[in-house]
């Protein structure tokens, strides 16, 4: 019988909590990442307010200078740890997919100095449209249709950009390249970037709508992702019958494998919160698994070096953790993690190679803790023990910690 009835698994996207053992190997255009800390230096530069994090056990997590202004509680409620990445790979895909078990070796393609002119070419070819040129840089999702929007509603050219994620992303206004040819040109985009030499991630459609000035993103936003390279502790869930609930862009990364019931993007971290809460009341969803991604700390606020706005989103995410607190059963284990760091205090506009924090909360608790410092894989092999299902090759389950 399972340990938890149900286990909530919420990733904050890029929150991480110090340099990993390897972060010298880990490079962006010379930047080296052996001082970067996301949460440590949003806290000595931001008036962090996490009483909820706090009262879990945030300010044990083991580190070697405390976090600033986070209280160290003497009964914490929750265990907590720090876990380490074995990939080759610092980007959203690759965090999630060894959290759930798998080790990527060969890591996925990232383009910082834009995409190369063959398959520019190629896509010309396939699309019958240009392509921008200048915007074939790392760039806002935003900034982009506001420099180049106006450009493509007189020319009709395409809009491709990327990010420091192996993302390749399309933006179209919706009265200029219908949705239809959108998809259609991703597709193309996408069969052809499978493997190396581009071996791209996802590649996004990005439809707007609008007046130079005025433009906006609509919701008819897709991803065309990689499927996991190995088999995830996710399939091992969905083989055996156990409901898995995927919130915000968890259904995208995983391209759908392993995910039973998909509850949607989802637009901000507190719209992820709302859709988290409204999964965990839902009356059928009685024993399984949910995964939750909380996107805003990595796109609105790391990759655009913005501490207050990500120690905002902290804050925020603090304060709402009572509700989701109420909404789980008492037999309900909730986990908090990272997937990556993304240091706001930091030089350029890239990920960071750092440790994740997890804490650990279930109203059943009798005990408290820290679990030793362990790897990314280890929640997938509590989940797997938990529900009595197969577990990858990768981690060590930590559910005989949690008492």
């Amino acid at each position: 019988m399972s340990k938890f009835d149900r286990i909530h698994l919420v990733v904050m996207d890029s929150v991480g909590i110090g340099a990993a053992p390897d972060a010298d190997e880990f490079f962006n255009h010379d930047v080296d990442d052996t001082k970067s800390d996301t949460f440590g230096h949003i806290s000595e530069n931001f008036n962090l307010e996490v009483p909820n994090l706090a009262n879990i056990g945030l300010g044990h997590i083991p580190r070697e200078t405390p976090l600033v202004g986070v209280e160290k509680v003497s009964k914490q409620t929750g265990y907590v740890t720090k876990l380490e990445e074995i990939s080759r790979g610092k980007d959203t895909m690759t965090g999630h997919w060894e959290i759930m078990g798998l080790n990527i070796q060969v890591p996925f393609r990232v383009f910082p100095d834009g995409y190369p002119e063959d398959l520019l070419e190629k896509i010309e070819a396939f699309s019958g449209r240009k392509i921008i040129r200048e915007a074939n840089i790392p760039y806002s999702g935003t900034a982009v249709i506001d420099d180049f929007g106006p450009r493509q509603m007189e020319t009709g050219e395409l809009i491709i950009y990327t990010s420091a994620d192996p993302v390749l992303q399309i933006a179209a206004h919706e009265d200029v390249i219908p949705l239809e040819e959108l998809y259609k040109i991703c597709e193309y985009v996408r069969s052809i970037t499978l493997d190396d030499p581009y071996m791209i991630g996802r590649i996004i459609a990005r439809p707007y709508i609008g007046t130079p000035g005025n433009f906006t993103r609509t919701a008819g936003r897709h991803d065309y992702a990689l499927s996991p390279f190995g088999h995830t502790v996710l399939d091992s869930l969905n083989e055996a019958g156990v409901s898995v609930y995927s919130v915000g862009k968890i259904n995208d990364i995983f391209n759908g494998v392993g995910i039973n019931h998909d509850m949607g993007h989802t637009p901000s971290n507190m719209v992820g919160v709302d859709r988290l809460i409204e999964t965990l009341k839902l009356p059928e969803f009685d024993k399984g698994f949910s995964f939750t991604n909380l996107v805003d700390f990595d796109a609105l606020f790391g990759h655009r070096r913005d501490i207050a706005g990500y120690g905002t989103a902290i804050n925020e995410f603090d304060a709402r953790l009572p509700e989701l607190f109420d909404a789980m059963h008492e037999n309900d284990l909730l986990l908090i993690t990272a997937d990556h760091g993304n240091d706001p205090s930091y030089p350029g506009t890239d990920h960071t190679r750092e440790y994740i924090p997890l804490l650990a909360y279930s109203k059943s608790f009798v005990g408290n803790g820290i679990i030793p410092v362990g790897h990314y894989a280890d929640i997938s092999a509590t989940v797997a023990e938990n529900f009595g299902v197969a577990p990858t090759e990768n981690g060590q389950s930590f559910l005989g910690d949690l008492t």
